[in-house]
């Protein structure tokens, strides 16, 4: 019964897509895939740029990265001569259940960053992610540091600290135990929890950005589509919620340096890759302190930290820097800019 939850959801937003609010993405071609991923390759020009590896978070398709060509992070680094790839998870089967952290954070990770750097002559890749994603791409980062030439992390959880983030404080009290007992989670059902822990986020501020919308067009299309997309959800291995749920969100190993995954200890310490990491001052699922508690602990002057305001038209601000048009107008070019200063 918990599976069709996803289907059903995914058909309530396939009724929205039939209204014209579907994700309107780039051409790619799948390159590379395993199990629990898949690798995407956009620069089927061959453009000669640095290559740049986009990890999608889990749960939810990748098209939030190239959802409309006016705010689309794919289209933008194209335009900007970088190799985009993109790794995106797919539909774990049951022989997955015992797929962790470690195969998606570190072997999953580094397979694409290999394919991504063998693929440009042996050079070193860009890696970005959002959300969940992010967190993944720091563990990668400070696992093998050495392979990549810069990360950018976007509201991406970092420290999971007690009162870091009130979302991190309600999404532990209120994880049933059950959930622990399931080889294949729901995404659904990880939403459910998440608008849960805070409704104040996932369902109120969504009205209210929805009537603050009414008056601007481009505003009302942008997030309309990003509510389909929120619809779009597939389930993940049990073992990887759990620990997920246990070593980051309850025991913050990641932040503490003691999550020790494929056999090595990894920490803020050992993130020794120039790092930018973007926070959204509106969103109340990744606060700066989620953020800003991690970066203070890495090596000096590895890390830059970039506050933006959030704004209208987004449905979710924790989603805003990837299509908020404010944010492409004023966000995107310094992260380019910080991208071209690492070359």
């Amino acid at each position: 019964m918990l599976a069709l939850s996803d289907t059903l959801r995914q058909m309530q937003g396939q009724a929205l897509e039939l209204w014209g609010f579907g994700p309107s993405e780039c051409r790619h071609r799948v390159v590379a895939s395993d199990n629990v991923w898949r690798l995407r390759e956009y620069a089927s020009d061959l453009d000669k740029g640095p290559p740049l590896l986009i990890v999608a978070a889990p749960i939810k398709r990748p098209y939030i990265w190239d959802i409309a060509p006016s705010v689309s992070v794919v289209r933008l680094c194209l335009e900007h001569h970088f190799r985009v790839y993109l790794l995106e998870w797919t539909i774990p089967s049951f022989k997955d259940k015992n797929a962790g952290l470690a195969d998606y954070a570190v072997q999953s990770i580094g397979q694409a960053v290999a394919r991504v750097s063998s693929a440009a002559g042996g050079a070193r890749p860009f890696l970005m992610g959002h959300s969940l994603g992010g967190t993944f791409a720091a563990i990668f980062a400070a696992f093998n540091p050495a392979s990549l030439r810069g990360l950018v992390l976007l509201s991406a959880p970092l420290s999971f600290a007690a009162g870091s983030s009130s979302f991190r404080d309600s999404l532990v009290a209120i994880t049933p135990i059950p959930l622990h007992a399931l080889d294949i989670v729901p995404g659904s059902l990880l939403s459910q929890l998440s608008a849960a822990a805070a409704p104040e986020t996932f369902l109120w501020s969504r009205l209210t950005d929805a009537g603050q919308s009414m008056t601007d067009p481009s505003a009302l299309e942008m997030h309309l589509r990003v509510e389909r997309w929120t619809l779009d959800e597939f389930p993940l291995p049990g073992r990887l919620v759990r620990e997920v749920l246990q070593w980051l969100y309850r025991e913050n190993r990641f932040c503490a340096g003691s999550l020790r995954i494929d056999g090595k200890i990894v920490g803020a310490l050992s993130l020794r890759c120039p790092t930018m990491a973007v926070v959204n001052t509106a969103d109340a699922i990744v606060p700066r302190p989620s953020v800003a508690q991690f970066i203070d602990l890495m090596p000096p002057g590895y890390a830059h930290l970039v506050e933006y305001p959030g704004e209208v038209g987004v449905a979710l601000q924790h989603l805003a820097v990837l299509v908020g048009r404010q944010a492409h107008a004023a966000v995107w070019p310094k992260i380019i800019d910080w991208l071209r200063a690492q070359e």
